[in-house]
């Protein structure tokens, strides 16, 4: 059944197909669902992985559509395509079919017809990393700013020493316990009370 439903999709044209599909879906329709938020602790996926720079979500958690994400790394790869053995990482994918209804619509009727794909994303998850060749910061900076600018969301420039991120905290590592010098203690002699 999954199976036909994802030929029928495949035949309807270029409504379908995107560069950052999924090869592969047992179910074409799923429910909204709600962006996630770490409550548990897990600062997993706020820290660079693969290059040396990157921009992770600053502001709150959102929904981005597979084209979104396309033209931010087009606008990336473009920019850094002067250096050689440069690479955009993209550490998100957009895997969450979105399905619409028309305007006007009575209610009923089914679940509406599959329009594109998308992915949820936390505050603090890293989206974009450069890396692969030594990279200048001002152009990594400038290709990661472009690419925000196509992005729904408040983005942050990260290195490979920013702190990791927990909703909206920065989660600094504990400093190592520097063992403090004993105390010198000295004798001090009081002078006999006058008179005694």
């Amino acid at each position: 059944m999954a199976c036909e439903l994802w030929a029928v999709l495949l035949a309807e044209g270029n409504r379908a197909r995107h560069q950052l599909a999924p090869r592969k879906v047992e179910y074409i329709k799923r429910h909204k669902g709600v962006i996630p938020i770490p409550t548990g602790g897990s600062t997993k996926g706020t820290t660079l992985a693969y290059g040396d720079w990157g921009i992770r979500i600053k502001g709150p958690g959102v929904r981005f559509t597979a084209k979104q994400l396309q033209t931010a790394e087009d606008v990336i790869r473009r920019k850094i395509k002067i250096v050689k053995g440069a690479k955009a990482y993209l550490r998100v994918f957009p895997d969450i079919p979105v399905c619409v209804k028309g305007n006007e619509a009575r209610m009923g009727k089914g679940k509406g017809s599959f329009e594109f794909w998308a992915t949820r994303v936390p505050t603090g998850r890293v989206i974009f990393e450069i890396g692969g060749a030594p990279i200048r910061e001002e152009l990594a900076r400038d290709a990661l700013r472009l690419a925000a600018d196509k992005l729904p969301s408040t983005m942050e420039f990260i290195t490979k020493n920013t702190p990791p991120r927990l909703g909206n905290m920065l989660i600094y590592p504990e400093k190592a316990d520097v063992p403090t010098p004993p105390m010198i203690q000295r004798t001090v002699e009081v002078p006999p009370a006058v008179g005694a």
